[in-house]
């Protein structure tokens, strides 16, 4: 896989999205990726989908662990 801009700027794009819209620690810095995964595109593609299971993860234990909703009925 080539380390082309166009690839480092779509991953750049998705890394900011996971960054505002997910759980605060399930992607490591971009320095930590890459002395974890390595300095190409591999390895933040790679941090990234580690990312997004880890997120998956904890919503689904949130909605296994949530009390059921109270009845409604009168």
């Amino acid at each position: 896989m080539r380390n082309d801009p166009n690839g480092r700027a779509a991953l750049q794009m998705i890394r900011e999205t996971i960054e505002d819209h997910c759980p605060p620690g399930v992607l490591p810095s971009e320095e930590a990726v890459n002395c974890i995964y390595g300095p190409t595109l591999q390895g933040e593609a790679e941090a990234i989908s580690a990312a997004i299971v880890a997120t998956v993860e904890r919503l689904q234990l949130r909605t296994t662990m949530k009390p059921p909703a109270p009845n409604i009925k009168s």
